[in-house]
Order: C-alpha cells, then structure tokens, then sequence
C-alpha cells in the first residue's frame, strides 16, 4: 500500500476532504501521520522521507528543491483546490512530480454563481434593487428589460469556468459571443459560441463576463476603452481576478455610465482599499470572492481528488492531470 499524507490549511480541511472520502483514501493509502499544516512539514521535514502520495489543498506546500529533497520518494500530489501556481515547480517538473488538481471542481459553483448573475442582470434586476431603494416605490411598467430570451451575453476567455457558462445558458435562448485567442472557431462552434474580438464583446453584449487567467498578459487587459463601449443598461461581471481590469479606469466608467452595473466579485487589491469608490458607488455590486466553493461545495473538490487516486492506482490516465505545458497558461 503506498504511503501518504495529508498537507494543508486545518480550518477547510473537513469541509474539502469530508468523512467518507477520508475513509475510501485510508482503505487504499497508508496514511501515516495525522493531517498537517506546511509549517509543521517545515519544521521537521523528516516526515517527508517516506510519503509517496500527497493530498492537499488551500494552503498546500510549494514543491520546490527543499521539499522534494526532503521527500525523495513522493510520485503524486493530489491538490484539492484550484489553481498550483503557488505548488509547481520547475524542481516538481524536472522530477516528473504527477499533479493534479480539482480546478473543474471549483469551476462549478463559479459558473452557478455567474449564471445566477447573467440572468439577474438580464431583468435589470440590482437596476430595479437601488431605484426601489431610492424611490420607495416599483415602476409602472419596467418593460425595457431586455430579459433572456433573445439576448447577447459576452464571455471573455473559453476557460475552464467560460466553457461551463457557456454550457450552462445553452437553455436560455441567449446568444453567446466569446474572445479567446487560444480556441478554434470548430471548437468555439461545438459550444455553441461565436468568437469575436475583445472590442465587438463590449458593443454587442448586454453581459460581459470576465473568465480570463490572470498572466502577465492579462494583467490590465480590460479599461476604459472597452468598458466605454457597453451598451445601455449592459452590466459587467467579474469572478476572475480583479487585476485583469484597471481598476480606476472602470471606476471613472461607472460614475460616467450609471446605467451600467457592475457585480465585483473579486477586485485588486482584495478586499479594496478602505476609502474605495467600489464601496459606495450604486452601481456596483461588490461580494467578497464567494463565487468558488464555500461550505459543502468544497466537498466536490475532495471527490474529485479521490477519483483521480483510484485512476492513479489503477494506472489509468488522470482527468485532471496538470502538465507543464498547460501550466504555463493557466489561472
């Protein structure tokens, strides 16, 4: 039976690895010491000396040169949570470290959260929150609201959660354009999405949502120059990551364009600075990056790591392997 450990944060590790799935693990894994913190690894590495598989998550360790000399035998490491950048390693590829993650786990309560959103947004519905609010009163007639059927939703990147949206509003009668300069336009047609530019994204969408990795790339990709172009009443949502939009120019747009709202999951910094135009600007929509799995969501994760170990143990291929060519272009 091989050995293994568990490493990482205490507070979600419950939640993440729940009850049964720690008693499927233990009748296929030796797991020889009780779940730890990185800094208890850190602090006496020789626990490492015989591990040969890994289970972590939020919190897990950076496989750099210290650690995988202290762990000459390690072969797997299973990472329930979403993005490795902070674990892989140029040391972790060179030694053929196999690493999987549960980034398509935590995808689905992101795309839940933004599907929620796309279509609340559809009816101008945080429009109608803060003018009932204001007015103390409903409209006579809000007809204007474009709603569902008929409507264009822009998805920014065909990432692992832009492809879930854009599966998940197939139902909704909504037309979907995308920009993604790394997708094929054969591939961009099975999902049933039209690619365009970043520009056209901006002029024809009622909802623009951000999805894009953050890479050097990214950083600062959306500004005034797009977010100027959003149609009347368009609204703007973020679940990526809040260093893609130049912050100050979107907040120069929102008190130019009250019509358009924006739903803030995430921001840069995060939380924003005390003093922030974010927090009291009416249209903005501001939640505190909730959107990815939260309470028993983080179970999923958990599942999913322990299916890829039964793939692992089998010899079978992992779903969720992350190589070190796909690791360049990820979250």
């Amino acid at each position: 039976m091989v050995k293994g450990l568990y490493i990482m944060n205490q507070d979600p590790f419950e939640l993440v690895y729940q009850e049964e799935v720690r008693k499927e693990i233990d009748s296929l894994v030796d797991i020889y010491a009780l779940p730890l913190t990185n800094q208890q690894v850190l602090q006496d590495l020789s626990i490492l000396e015989d591990v040969e598989v890994i289970f972590s998550g939020w919190g897990g360790p950076r496989l750099d040169e210290q650690f995988l000399n202290a762990a000459p035998n390690l072969k797997a490491f299973f990472y329930a949570a979403g993005s490795v950048k902070n674990i892989a390693t140029d040391a972790s590829w060179d030694r053929g470290i196999t690493i999987t993650n549960a980034v398509q786990a935590n995808a689905v309560p992101v795309a839940e959260f933004t599907l929620s959103q796309i279509l609340f947004c559809l009816k101008n519905g945080w429009c109608f929150t803060r003018d009932v609010r204001k007015t103390k009163q409903f409209p006579a007639k809000p007809f204007h609201v474009p709603g569902a059927f008929g409507s264009t939703v822009g998805v920014i990147s065909l990432s692992t959660v832009g492809r879930l949206v854009c599966e998940m509003l197939k139902p909704f009668d909504i037309n979907v354009v995308a920009y993604d300069p790394f997708v094929e336009k054969e591939d961009a047609r099975n999902l049933g999405v039209e690619l365009c530019s970043l520009d056209k994204i901006f002029q024809r969408a009622n909802i623009v949502s951000l999805h894009a990795p953050l890479l050097e790339e990214t950083k600062g990709m959306i500004g005034k120059e797009h977010l100027t172009q959003m149609l009347p009443n368009a609204s703007f949502i973020n679940t990526a990551r809040g260093a893609i939009v130049r912050e100050s120019e979107l907040i120069e747009v929102l008190q130019e364009r009250p019509d358009i709202t924006a739903v803030l999951d995430v921001t840069f910094p995060e939380p924003p600075e005390r003093g922030s135009a974010l927090y009291i600007l009416d249209n903005v929509v501001l939640t505190p990056h909730l959107a990815g799995s939260e309470g028993k969501e983080c179970g999923r994760m958990g599942y999913y790591m322990l299916d890829e170990l039964k793939r692992y143990l089998n010899g079978e291929p992992l779903q969720w392997e992350v190589s070190r060519e796909k690791f360049e272009i990820l979250a």
